[in-house]
């Protein structure tokens, strides 16, 4: 087995998530990621952790919505509950065969699921779980590069130390919790948000790996101006592009996309809270130096920031409620982020660069 392997596993295990002796770990893994749910394993098991392994892939997924009839969508899936309530940990391991086989799915019936499902997504995202990424061809072709390139892409951007980086994080969320606000400045760009009484997470690892961005909530009705945002991204199967927000009193009162507006008029349109932001963010990781369609990556670049559509985290003090959550992103290298009077970053430099 390649030895990045077994790293990018221990990292999973020790550091992301942190297994205990006697724990319950539910390992999601799809096929093209058998070499990573191995190496998993024998380190949960070596934890003392209890693994169990599920299978799951997009064809499986597109299945399931093209068997099922609407009264299905619209119900919660009780024995997943139970697997959820039981478990003390989980990593999400994601390796498509088919990154398009959901893309001809009506996205209301998608909506349809995420609503139903909204109860057991909060149980999971309370307790310990990671999403990682294992290198296969789908995605390295999604990213345009060859297959050693991709790996060599994903183990830079995720075989680090994590400790380390942890620490310029942490004092990024120390400098922007001293003030009340927080705005976004650049090209066709001007978006300001109040964050009084929110927290901002430094995000090192722990549920992402990788990882590298810093994060808020901002409050639901205080964002204001607008915002577009030049990173391509994969929703509901569909690449969206060129997106233009605007926002007044928090709501969005004006959109745009160059590509795929459909699909975002759908997100915009799921739920009285996928009009507001849930999120805005920071990007830091700079060994992820090109856009790949993939979120898990994709958001985390240097020089970035990004902002969700939708459901608020709650250990943000966030209060937005939604089915979605649906992240777009902005290159900066040309732009300002300021919290209150505090220049965060400018034109390639963190503040503390």
């Amino acid at each position: 087995m390649d030895p990045r392997i077994e790293e990018h596993a221990k990292i999973l295990v020790d550091w992301s998530t942190d297994v205990k002796k006697g724990e319950m770990v539910a390992i999601v893994a799809s096929p093209l990621s058998h070499d990573l749910a191995v190496a998993v394993t024998r380190k949960v098991a070596e934890a003392g952790g209890q693994p169990m392994t599920l299978m799951s892939s997009e064809e499986i997924n597109r299945a399931f919505y093209d068997g099922a009839d609407d009264d299905i969508l619209a119900t919660e899936p009780a024995h997943m509950r139970a697997l959820i309530e039981k478990c003390d940990a989980f990593i999400f391991i994601r390796s498509p065969m088919n990154t398009k086989a959901l893309a001809n799915v009506n996205p209301k019936r998608m909506m349809m699921v995420n609503k139903a499902n909204q109860e057991i997504s909060a149980i999971r995202l309370a307790k310990k779980w990671c999403l990682t990424v294992h290198p296969c061809l789908t995605l390295a072709q999604q990213a345009n590069m060859s297959m050693d390139e991709y790996q060599d892409f994903v183990y830079g951007a995720t075989l680090v130390d994590w400790k380390e980086e942890s620490k310029n994080l942490f004092l990024m969320k120390e400098h922007l919790e001293r003030h009340s606000d927080i705005r976004f400045v650049g090209p066709e760009t001007d978006l300001y948000a109040k964050t009084e009484g929110r927290i901002w997470i430094a995000s090192d690892g722990k549920h992402n790996m990788p990882s590298g961005e810093v994060f808020t909530a901002p409050i639901e009705d205080t964002v204001e101006g607008k915002i577009y945002f030049d990173i391509p991204f994969l929703q509901m199967g569909k690449v969206i592009e060129g997106v233009r927000l605007t926002f007044e009193k928090g709501e969005v009162v004006d959109f745009s996309a160059e590509k795929s507006e459909d699909a975002l008029k759908t997100v915009i349109e799921t739920d009285e809270g996928s009009r507001r932001l849930g999120e805005m963010a920071i990007g830091t990781n700079r060994g992820i130096k090109q856009y790949t369609l993939n979120m898990l990556f994709d958001e985390k670049i240097g020089d970035t920031i990004h902002c969700a559509l939708g459901r608020a985290y709650k250990d943000n003090n966030g209060t937005n409620d939604s089915a979605v959550h649906v992240d777009m992103i902005k290159t900066m290298i040309e732009g300002e982020i300021i919290a209150g009077d505090e220049v965060i970053y400018s034109k390639g430099k963190y503040f503390y660069e």
